[in-house]
């Protein structure tokens, strides 16, 4: 029994310690910013803490949704974007009845007319992830239907972004967000 009660308590005592070592170690300049050993930020876990230099910062911004259906005739196409500044981040899933040509892209402020940068191109019927903006500018998607018959999409969003703006038939006309 006195064996029995010595190895719980060299247990206790040795689960304390590590859990000393941790907070000292991880917990401390993850959470707090305050790194009293110097190897939380060796290991890279300062940056973790939001009192940390370079650090995110929490947001005002509220995060918004956007769910819009829209139907493509064949050979319509249609630009679906959002209004987001560097960090802002989005996940998405658009479906549609059909296989699409699709193009994931961002047009940067400033730039060029008709200049865009790509992140994703093909045919499918459906896609989903999520994107993180690396500047300022409108960032979506441009759907075109191909085939002869008519097809529907439909796109669901939520994240950070300012605003939503379709592009058809030559005109740009704002959609509101959801909060």
């Amino acid at each position: 029994m006195r064996d029995e009660a010595r190895r719980i308590l060299l247990s206790t005592v040795a689960a304390l310690g590590l859990a000393v070592v941790l907070l000292l170690v991880a917990v401390l300049p993850a959470e707090f910013g305050w790194d009293p050993t110097g190897l939380g930020s060796r290991l890279g876990l300062t940056g973790f803490s939001a009192t940390a230099p370079g650090a995110l910062q929490a947001s005002e911004q509220m995060p918004a949704a956007d769910r819009i259906a829209f139907t493509l005739a064949p050979f319509e196409s249609v630009e679906y974007k959002y209004r987001m500044t560097p960090g802002d981040t989005l996940v998405f899933r658009w479906q549609a009845q059909g296989e699409l040509v699709y193009d994931m892209h961002s047009q940067p402020d400033g730039a060029a007319e008709g200049y865009a940068d790509s992140f994703a191109k093909g045919r499918a019927a459906s896609a989903s992830g999520s994107y993180r903006a690396a500047y300022p500018g409108l960032h979506g998607w441009f759907w075109q239907n191909r085939g002869s018959e008519e097809i529907t999409v439909t796109l669901e969003t939520r994240g950070f972004y300012e605003a939503a703006v379709e592009f058809r038939d030559g005109r740009e006309s704002p959609r509101p967000l959801q909060p």
